[in-house]
């Protein structure tokens, strides 16, 4: 079988593409520095996100800036904004907006006019989003999958691009309702937002205590990021990269073939297949970051945690053993075997890119 990519070659224009999205990623990195401290390795999940055109979940307890970091790039990225704050009252309609009765004061007619809701913006937040009623919640499923909201029988486009990047409060769980795994699933990644270093958070308090105002320069626009979306679709991957992001999904299954002890042992249900096209497409976009024109091996384990923590559904055992899915991802990752013929490590660059540039 042949381990050539089968996408189309990337053009000298495509290239120069990802070398401006790789100087974008930095200075978007600086930008962000101004006012957040630490927490890189968030941001750089949250824009491999973006760029794959994929929605997010942060995870994390209150006071970690993940309103202030969402919105913060929001406007780096140039992007339109809304926060919704998700509540037990909260109704779809306060999401997606509704029809009223408006009557034309020179002819007397009458009729319905749509009201955009918060939804049509870019980035929309969805804050502490297990906290509202299933009902709710699922007026956000044909947003996220469709990007488009159907109200009185009407569809009405979303603007493009458009990312729902939610946030929860994995500690306080009286009065939530839990995300279902249908709902889940059409996050493409499910990120930690963890405690900053000692360091770090002496410099929060510095800056959070001062008169200090920082300004956030825009990098990128939306049509900037359409066409960067573009690029990270082109990337080419190799057969076996594709194979190793397949087979990592398919050992989560603990019914279905050759898969290891402890996913019999400690895992009730395994990752579908969009855990696989997710962990190619966050590879893709990871690899375009660092600005690299190909996918290797390591980009899908680094894509692994956020792409399949929310797609594993552990079982007794392992909340009995203190298991969580990040030791299950960690574990796979180990029994994971690697293809030999890695295309980096032979220090060639697949003959796509050669035909790119020989161009």
């Amino acid at each position: 079988m042949s381990d050539e990519p089968t996408t189309q070659p990337l053009q000298n224009d495509d290239l120069a593409a990802v070398e401006r999205l790789k100087d974008a990623f930095d200075k978007l990195k600086n930008e962000m520095s101004k006012v957040i401290v630490g927490q890189q390795a968030v941001l750089e999940e949250l824009l491999i996100g973006i760029f794959a055109r994929g929605h997010c979940l942060l995870i994390g307890v209150p006071g970690l800036a993940k309103t202030l970091m969402i919105h913060t790039l929001a406007d780096a990225l140039n992007l339109t904004y809304n926060r919704i704050q998700f509540t037990p009252d909260l109704m779809p309609s306060d999401i997606t907006g509704t029809e009223v009765i408006q009557e034309d004061k020179a002819t007397g007619v009458r009729q319905f006019k749509f009201l955009r809701g918060p939804i049509f913006a870019n980035i929309v937040l969805a804050d502490e989003i297990n906290r509202t009623p299933p009902k709710t919640q699922a007026a956000l499923l044909e947003a996220m999958q469709e990007r488009q909201v159907t109200v009185g029988g009407d569809r009405h486009r979303l603007p493009d691009p458009f990312f729902v990047l939610a946030t929860q409060n994995p500690i306080e769980q009286e009065g939530t309702y839990p995300l279902p795994e249908a709902q889940l699933d059409r996050f493409m990644l499910n990120i930690l937002v963890d405690y900053p270093e000692e360091d770090e958070e002496l410099e929060i308090v510095r800056l959070t205590t001062s008169l200090q105002k920082p300004n956030v320069s825009k990098v990128l626009s939306g049509a900037d990021i359409l066409e960067l979306q573009e690029i990270v679709r082109k990337v080419p991957v190799a057969d076996h990269v594709s194979r190793y992001a397949v087979k990592i999904t398919r050992m989560t299954r603990r019914e279905k073939g050759d898969v290891p002890d402890f996913v019999r042992d400690y895992v009730s249900w395994g990752a579908g297949p969009r855990a696989s096209q997710f962990l190619v497409l966050a590879a893709k976009a990871r690899a375009v970051l660092y600005g690299r024109y190909y996918v290797s091996t390591e980009d899908i384990r680094a894509v692994a945690g956020p792409v399949l923590r929310h797609r594993i559904v552990t079982n007794f055992n392992a909340e009995a053993e203190g298991l969580k899915p990040d030791d299950i991802v960690k574990r796979l990752i180990k029994a994971a075997p690697i293809d030999e013929h890695e295309a980096e490590q032979s220090g060639k660059l697949p003959k796509i890119f050669k035909s790119a540039n020989a161009s």
